[in-house]
């Protein structure tokens, strides 16, 4: 690592992500509640902002030299069942494409849909349960580093109110983004790998946005949202239990762990 991980810099990285999707945002002109909703909303009001909040990322990780520490843990959790909470995250995601009327797109709205999803998965997961994660592993326990990302997560939804989103509909939002932070949280800490949950918080935020945009019929998937944040939060004990994930001033990166 180039740079020594410190507290400060991950939550410098932090809000300098939320300035650059807010500014970006508010530049594009397309309110919260609009993104979604057609392809040019979709690319102004998301996909623009969260590439170039990608450029950055990639610039910012590969010159703190944080790349493997950010997409690798040193070792999996000795407990695989908490993979449980991801995965019937993935099946929610699943039923909300199968209850999407995918009619109703055209190929410029479905790949600015799929775009925001690779790029919301990437971004998101790199600042938060990557960058962040690894700025916290250098002073905290894993108890903390679990705790702190995931409310920070929770709480950066809080910035859709400045966008035009309502409040209410918001604070509801940071509560389930907290659990659902917790469950992409698990899915890093069985397999690994960063990379799994860029994967699944990408393939639920686009399966989100779909059936947003056009239900087909009625799914038991915003039930299997609350079964998630259950599930997540009884669990996720067990992949911090026996941790050792701590960086110290002078740690090397950890290997890689295969995907």
């Amino acid at each position: 690592m180039r740079v020594t991980p410190r507290i400060w810099i991950g939550l410098a990285i932090y809000v300098g992500y939320l300035a650059v999707i807010a500014i970006v945002t508010i530049l594009g002109g397309v309110p919260f509640p609009e993104i979604g909703k057609s392809a040019e909303t979709t690319l102004k009001g998301a996909v623009l902002p969260l590439g170039v909040a990608a450029v950055l990322l990639i610039v910012t990780t590969t010159a703190l030299g944080w790349w493997r520490p950010a997409l690798f843990d040193r070792q999996r959790s000795q407990y695989r069942w908490p993979i449980i909470a991801p995965a019937v995250m993935a099946v929610a995601a699943v039923l909300n494409l199968i209850g999407t009327d995918w009619s109703k797109f055209d190929a410029t709205f479905l790949g600015s849909l799929i775009a925001l999803g690779v790029l919301v998965g990437f971004c998101e997961e790199l600042m938060a349960r990557g960058l962040l994660l690894t700025a916290l592993r250098s002073s905290l326990r894993e108890g903390w580093v679990w705790f702190l990302t995931s409310a920070l997560f929770g709480l950066m939804h809080m910035l859709n109110v400045v966008l035009g989103a309502p409040v209410q509909g918001t604070i509801s939002q940071v509560a389930l983004a907290f659990a659902s932070g917790t469950a992409f949280y698990i899915a890093r800490r069985v397999t690994g790998s960063l990379v799994w949950a860029m994967v699944l918080h990408g393939l639920w935020d686009t399966s989100v946005f779909a059936v947003g945009f056009a239900p087909k019929e009625l799914s038991i998937a915003p039930l299997l949202v609350f079964v998630v944040a259950a599930l997540s939060l009884a669990s996720v004990y067990w992949v911090i239990k026996g941790a050792n994930e701590k960086l110290g001033a002078g740690d090397s990166a950890p290997a890689a762990v295969p995907v």
